[in-house]
């Protein structure tokens, strides 16, 4: 893995490190506290900076802010789950549909969460057209209604099926978001005969896959201390008959397979690149674009195994209580 993904990280970092912390400050994600002891650890910044290599230092900004407020979302989700909060997050939920459809209007909304995503996404929709800003709206409300259903699962100590966990994680995970984020990076909105091409989705898809499956690898025994119910290991024990090993052994079995597959499908892709570079200045600029993303593709790879090793976010052993992250505030705005 090591050797055939090198780390890279994009020359912006220490600067998006320290951005993306005053950012948190700055729009009251994480308390004071939490930030200073543990947002450099957590390594949020470290990911996107290695993920959207040769973005313009300012759309890589906007990413990695969105990124620090996706995973503050994910905690408050947790959260709500965990304290009940059943009320607090439909809130919450619907709060957020609106807040990606019109941005401009929940800037200063009264809850930190809601006026960040609207920060945060104003931000990204200020690079392309709006036909991307369209699609990567419509792609965000799915993944709300996916955390939903999330919520609808744990609180009822649902178990998902492996087929049912398998739609749904590429939801929760948000593929396709950080898919349609490739193309500010590079600058350029993609055709749908480009991003619908099956190299192109089939690369796309593998990265995230990997990702997907390694994060429930490494999150597992955060998830099982937590008494979790979504993690492909979890849905293996209890609907195929598996021992937690053999879950395991099936978890890292499919990470290899993403990673071999990854590694021939990524040729074809740099096939339609050369493809699209048919001479003419609008091809010669379409094949650059699909390279870059293809090469910030076999970035995400190594990106997301670093920050699984480095981040404080699944150093559970570490933990005082290991089913309660010690950098989540487990207050819901507005109510203990």
């Amino acid at each position: 893995m090591e050797a055939a993904f090198p780390r890279r990280l994009h020359p912006y970092w220490p600067r998006l490190q320290e951005k993306t912390r005053s950012w948190l400050l700055e729009k009251r994600l994480m308390p004071a506290e939490k930030v200073t002891e543990y947002a450099d650890g957590l390594c949020y910044t470290d990911l996107m900076a290695g993920y959207y290599l040769g973005a313009p230092d300012e759309v890589l900004q906007a990413i990695a802010d969105y990124s620090a407020w996706f995973f503050v979302w994910d905690d408050r989700h947790d959260r709500d789950i965990v304290h009940g909060r059943t009320a607090a997050w439909r809130r919450l939920r619907f709060r957020l549909h609106r807040a990606l459809d019109a941005p401009t209007d929940h800037l200063h909304h009264e809850d930190p969460l809601v006026a960040g995503l609207a920060d945060s996404v104003g931000r990204l929709f200020a690079f392309l057209p709006d036909t991307w800003n369209a699609r990567f709206t419509r792609h965000f409300h799915d993944v709300i209604e996916a955390y939903d259903r999330e919520f609808r699962n744990r609180v009822a100590g649902r178990v998902p099926t492996v087929a049912e966990y398998l739609a749904l994680r590429r939801l929760t995970f948000a593929h396709w978001i950080w898919t349609d984020l490739l193309e500010l990076g590079a600058g350029r909105e993609l055709p749908d005969r480009v991003r619908k091409n099956p190299a192109y989705r089939r690369a796309a898809l593998l990265s995230q896959e990997f990702a997907a499956w390694y994060n429930d690898l490494c999150s597992l025994p955060k998830e099982i201390a937590g008494d979790e119910v979504h993690n492909l290991g979890i849905s293996l024990v209890t609907h195929e008959g598996m021992t937690l090993e053999e879950a395991v052994d099936e978890l890292r079995r499919r990470v290899e397979e993403c990673i071999t597959e990854f590694l021939v499908v990524e040729q074809d892709a740099l096939r339609l690149a050369e493809r699209l570079d048919d001479g003419t200045v609008r091809g010669k600029d379409m094949g650059e674009a699909v390279r870059i993303c293809l090469g910030n593709m076999r970035n995400w790879f190594s990106s997301v195994y670093w920050f699984h090793h480095e981040s404080g976010r699944y150093r559970v052993d570490s933990w005082d209580d290991r089913s309660t992250p010690p950098y989540v505030n487990n207050e819901a705005a507005g109510e203990k």
